[in-house]
């Protein structure tokens, strides 16, 4: 399945060249430590869960899903008559972007197109503003046939 992942953080990162980093999701934005640097605009991808049926002689599918989380620092001031309401429109366009970038992308030759599951929006702490997205797929595993 690494090969999926890695798969789909290049085809964000190829689909959205604006984003300064592009990463695995390790709790980044939570954390208090300075020691791992992150950078805004940012696609974090992770969270990924599988559940898996058995197709008999090593075989298994799986209905997997994960999350890409678009995290922007929102350092502009945005009510309305500021000047700068065209802001929130640009963030609300990123996401729509990162959307497109993953829906229906197959992310290998055992898997089928990624689907939009759910969306949702949520702020930080530091002025940071996070549009998160969960993508379902099937992947056809036989790995454990030798």
């Amino acid at each position: 399945m690494e090969h999926f992942f890695l798969n789909i953080l290049q085809q964000v990162a190829s689909e959205m060249p604006q984003l300064s980093l592009v990463d695995e999701d390790c709790g980044q934005l939570e954390s208090n430590d300075d020691g791992y640097p992150i950078t805004f605009p940012c696609v974090l991808l992770g969270n990924i869960e599988a559940e898996w049926t058995d197709l008999g002689l090593g075989a298994q599918k799986g209905r997997c899903t994960f999350t890409a989380r678009l995290a922007i620092d929102c350092y502009d001031d945005t009510h309305m008559g500021s000047g700068t309401e065209e802001k929130i429109a640009e963030r609300q366009r990123m996401a729509t972007h990162l959307y497109r970038a993953l829906h229906g992308f197959v992310p290998g030759d055992a898997s089928g197109p990624l689907t939009r599951l759910n969306s949702r929006d949520f702020t930080l702490p530091r002025g940071i503003k996070v549009y998160e997205q969960t993508y379902i797929f099937e992947y056809h595993d036989e790995s454990a046939r030798a």
